[in-house]
């Protein structure tokens, strides 16, 4: 295949993996002559160091981001009967979680140029029944923390941020995941902070949430064989949090790579039908994706795909229109903003070690169309 006409990869994990090999494999050598596999030393560093990052008071490693929401909302109290107000454009397992704990999601509407939860659309749906506003920093774009705080003060509502997308990001000066009652992260390999395998992390400064976790995470136990509640079996592998701690010594400089591809893409998109993503007026966008908006985004789509150039459509429908919702009885036109994005966006490659010939191979194709 010619440079001319060589494809760009939606993401590359190989080669991220290839300059870490050596470090991660010798960490485990060292995990595996202590045979320290669960919890442990490997963990708790990797706890302490995101709290230092984050800055916030505890961190806990958990199986997967899913998880980590999951015990966020149980430690918060939030169950049968509760409402939790969240957004529609986003992964399932925001939406799931809240259905997991037993209680029921809200959506609101969100903001068409963040995609972040539109906080005077989060103000319309608070009822008698709410009790916590989980919103997603969509992408790696800080969702508004400042405004969506006011809110939930005003109405004594919990605050839970989802921050999958988004290690590393900025709403104002702090960093995501310090902002709210707790925060939420997933390790899934395609993240910004990534590990090979699943791996998530429950942040908080509340002393009693972080006990409450705790217990959660390993099977509701307050000691061995003692157990106060039925938890569950969530726990960050030391494999995975001795990489993760590699990793993050090196987040600041992955971000600023994310950062500067997005740049090229924004240059190289100004006279094309593209919307390129916006930037937070207050913060930092981590740019985990580089999501753009077309009106022809399945011709676009498939032009990119026939170039050999890897997309994903995130996202080709609102939660609030999945099936699994419809009891929720949301129609479409219920949340236009989200029903016109779900038809116009399309996610790019972008990854630190793209360059910006493979930038330009994109970009060219989108011109095209």
């Amino acid at each position: 295949m010619s440079k001319q006409t060589e494809g760009v990869p939606y993401l590359d994990l190989v080669s991220d993996f290839q300059s870490l090999r050596d470090d991660w494999i010798a960490a485990i050598d060292r995990l595996g002559s202590k045979a320290a596999f669960i919890l442990g030393d490997a963990v708790t560093q990797f706890q302490q160091e995101a709290c230092d990052y984050i800055g916030c008071k505890h961190a806990l490693g958990v199986a997967n981001g899913t998880d980590a929401l999951v015990l966020s909302l149980r430690a918060l109290g939030i169950g049968p009967g509760d409402e939790v107000i969240t957004s529609p454009f986003t992964f399932f397992a925001t939406a799931e979680a809240i259905s997991l704990v037993g209680a029921t999601p809200v959506f609101a509407d969100i903001n068409e140029f963040s995609f972040n939860i539109s906080p005077a659309s989060v103000k319309a749906v608070i009822t008698d029944n709410t009790r916590a506003i989980l919103p997603v920093h969509i992408f790696g774009h800080p969702a508004n923390m400042a405004e969506l705080r006011a809110v939930a003060d005003a109405h004594g509502l919990k605050l839970i941020e989802d921050a999958a997308q988004a290690f590393g990001a900025k709403s104002g000066d702090g960093i995501v995941g310090s902002l709210g009652d707790t925060g939420c992260f997933s390790f899934y390999p395609a993240k910004v902070l990534g590990c090979y395998g699943d791996g998530g992390l429950v942040t908080t400064s509340d002393e009693g949430v972080y006990e409450h976790l705790q217990r959660l995470r390993n099977h509701g136990a307050v000691a061995a064989f003692t157990h106060t509640e039925i938890g569950y079996n969530s726990r960050l592998d030391a494999v995975q949090a001795a990489l993760l701690s590699i990793k993050l010594k090196k987040i600041e400089e992955d971000i600023e790579k994310r950062r500067q591809v997005a740049s090229w893409y924004d240059e190289a998109l100004e006279e094309t039908d593209a919307m390129p993503p916006a930037r937070p007026d207050h913060g930092r966008h981590a740019f985990n994706l580089y999501t753009i908006r077309h009106p022809r985004r399945n011709a676009l789509r498939q032009a990119l795909g026939d170039a050999n150039i890897g997309t994903n459509q995130c996202y080709p429908q609102g939660l609030h229109l999945q099936q699994v919702y419809h009891h929720l009885g949301y129609k479409p036109g219920d949340l236009p903003v989200t029903d016109q994005l779900c038809t116009e966006t399309l996610s790019l490659p972008i990854f630190p070690g793209m360059s910006r010939e493979q930038v330009e191979r994109v970009c060219e194709v989108i011109r095209k169309v």
